[in-house]
């Protein structure tokens, strides 16, 4: 489990780095790897509890970043 929550981590950073670096979205690198992270601890742990999941950890990592960096950032900006 703990290399899972290692793995996650890993690849939510990834997916944040990729998505600034492609121009997908424009906060910057590090917050944008942060909300990746956050994303995907929250999925992990919500995997955990109660099972909801799209099947391998890698996928649920990824799945859980970009629905992170479209939620957050959005909610949150100015009009």
């Amino acid at each position: 489990m703990f290399l899972t929550l290692m793995g996650t981590v890993v690849i939510a950073g990834i997916v944040g780095y990729a998505s600034e670096r492609s121009k997908f979205t424009r906060n910057g690198y590090v917050p944008s790897i942060i909300i990746c992270v956050g994303g995907a601890f929250l999925f992990f742990f919500v995997r955990i509890m109660f099972g909801i999941g799209f099947g391998s950890p890698g996928l649920n990592a990824i799945v859980s970043s970009i629905g992170a960096l479209i939620i957050v950032p959005t909610h949150y900006r100015k009009r």
